[in-house]
């Protein structure tokens, strides 16, 4: 009996434990504004992993105003007709202990793909390292939060 009542205590924890992790994970969602103020990008969840995605850009459209930027320089030639604007450029976060790791960033003005990192400095301020390879090569810079 106190085998069944320590089993159920131990899986009651475990759950508990994971449900309050992501409730910490999802404190990232919401729309921010890049460090140049040149972008605001609305970082949302799917299933469990963060996602972010263009909603507004200096450089979206082009010389008229209103025909947004396509993503013409994309390694893949069926996506080069697609739209910067709304363009899920962040993928595949994975909340962990505090930081969110093992993502990926689009960068359209390339073509290039990056591996990600990013963490909460605090509600406002969210800190990311894209890299090539390892982390040592790469570039960090802080987005804060739109209220």
């Amino acid at each position: 009996m106190k085998k069944i009542f320590f089993s159920i205590v131990i899986l009651l924890l475990v759950v508990t434990s994971s449900f309050a992790q992501n409730a910490n994970g999802d404190k990232v969602i919401g729309v921010w504004l890049s460090e140049k103020k040149d972008a605001r990008i609305e970082i949302f969840k799917t299933d469990d992993k963060y996602s972010g995605k263009l909603i507004w850009g200096v450089e979206m459209y082009e010389a008229d105003g209103k025909t947004p930027l396509k993503d013409t320089k994309n390694p893949d030639v069926a996506l080069r007709t697609r739209s910067r604007l709304n363009l899920v450029f962040i993928s595949e976060l994975a909340y962990d202990n505090g930081a969110y790791i093992d993502g990926h960033l689009y960068d359209a003005r390339s073509g290039k793909t990056y591996s990600l990192k990013m963490k909460l400095k605090d509600d406002n301020k969210l800190e990311m390292r894209g890299y090539y390879g390892i982390s040592l090569f790469g570039q960090t810079f802080t987005w804060t939060r739109v209220k």
